[in-house]
Order: C-alpha cells, then structure tokens, then sequence
C-alpha cells in the first residue's frame, strides 16, 4: 500500500522525525555536515516548516465552510479577486505562487468572504500542480453552495523553472476553469473576464 506523503493520523511528531532523518540525509548527499552548528536544526525545521506548508491534507473541509453558507436572494456575480496563495510543485517540491481569482453567480446560497480564500489556501497548502488546483477550488465551490456557476482564474510563478530548468524568471502561468454558466454563457464569462482586466484603483 503506497503511503500517503503526510500522515493525518495523530502521530504527528513520527512523521516529523521521518521527515527530519530524510532531510538530513539529503544534506549529506549533497556533501554537507548535518551536524555542523549551522545545519544542525535543519533537519527539525524543514519538518515543521513542511507540516505548515502541506496543512491543506488535515484540513476537514466541512468545518471549513459550514457555519458560513447563507441563504441570500442574489443572482448577480459575486467576485474575489487577488487571493494570494502559496503552494509546492509536486514534480520538484519547489514553491509556486500567485493570485487567484474566483467568481461564482448564486443560486439561493452565497457563503462567507472570507471563505472563498480560505478554500484557496486549503488546496493550495498540498502538493499541487497549477492546473489541478485550479480545478479544485472551482469544483469544491461548486458542489458547497451549488451555483448557477463557477469561474477561477489563477496566476503563478513557478520557481522550478525560475530558478533551474529554463529559467524563465519574469514567465507566468495562467489557469482557468469555468462550471456551469461561466462556461455555456458567454456573457457571463465575458464580464469575469472583464473584471478581472480592470486596474485596481
């Protein structure tokens, strides 16, 4: 049985060690001293730093939004745009970042602001790759509040082809999916694309 890359059982600290031994053994391939006082809490700090960068794995996305859906009669666009994230490359496990842009037209139901970059941080904080974050957010909205449809745009910088690769530093990748009457209406995505090319003020 393949493991998961994380544990969501409670023994958290197991998994904290496992990851520790693994990066100092990683420091040693590479030629360095684990021991040395510069790297010798290395080791611990890349465990803790990878369980706060992988949170989105424990995260029970039904406590996430269930005290935040709203019965509202609202059938115009609703918009959030500019929602940082931050996530892993699973091909490098280097970072990739960015803004989101996520869009939905009500069908009875809205859910909180804040909700909407919280869904974000949820899926971005795993190792993902662009195309399928993106999707995520969309469908996950989607089957939460059951809209008339979905739109999300997303924006990212890859450091694995920034830093190594091609090393493309100022090249952006841009990702969208689009549920529902974003996608069979094309005034609908024509506004959302619209919006989303309007300067901040």
């Amino acid at each position: 049985m393949t493991e998961e890359p994380f544990e969501t059982s409670p023994s958290a600290s197991a998994a904290q060690q496992r990851i520790a031994a693994a990066v100092a053994a990683i420091l040693t391939g590479i030629g360095e001293q684990p021991e040395r006082e510069g790297l010798r809490d290395t080791p611990a700090r890349v465990a803790r730093m990878y369980g706060e960068l992988t949170a989105g794995y424990h995260t029970d996305p039904v406590a996430l939004i269930n005290d935040a859906i709203f019965t509202v009669d609202y059938d115009q666009m609703v918009l959030v745009r500019d929602i940082d994230f931050f996530s892993l490359c699973e091909h490098h496990m280097l970072p990739f970042f960015g803004r989101a842009h996520v869009a939905y037209v009500p069908n009875g139901k809205v859910i909180g602001l804040s909700k909407i970059s919280r869904i974000v941080e949820m899926f971005a904080r795993r190792l993902q790759v662009q195309e399928r974050l993106t999707v995520q957010i969309a469908d996950f909205l989607a089957e939460a509040i059951g809209p008339k449809g979905v739109g999300v745009v997303v924006e990212g910088t890859h450091l694995c082809s920034v830093m190594r690769g091609v090393k493309q530093a100022n090249a952006r990748m841009v990702t969208s999916a689009l549920l529902g009457r974003f996608k069979s209406d094309p005034r609908t995505r024509a506004e959302f694309m619209d919006h989303l090319s309007r300067p901040h003020d």
